[in-house]
């Protein structure tokens, strides 16, 4: 099991429809808005780290309204 968090920018606003959309991603965990330097943060759980990308970068980072990720990888848990 791999595991990661995606720290995401978004438009001013869409917030909410980011959380959406994220908990309709298989492979999110869970996923919050914060306050602070980024809007949302997702957990990600996957069978490998070439899931863990495919996630990150064809369905997370493609969703309309996101304006920049930063992808944290777990090392050990």
């Amino acid at each position: 099991m791999h595991v990661g968090f995606v720290l995401l920018n978004c438009d001013l606003g869409s917030e909410e429809y980011i959380l959406e959309e994220l908990n309709n991603i298989n492979g999110v965990n869970h996923a919050y808005i914060t306050f602070g330097a980024y809007d949302v943060i997702a957990e990600i759980h996957a069978e490998d780290q070439l899931e863990f990308d495919e996630i990150v970068s064809m369905k997370i980072r493609r969703l309309a309204r996101v304006v920049s990720t930063m992808t944290l990888n777990v090392v050990k848990s």
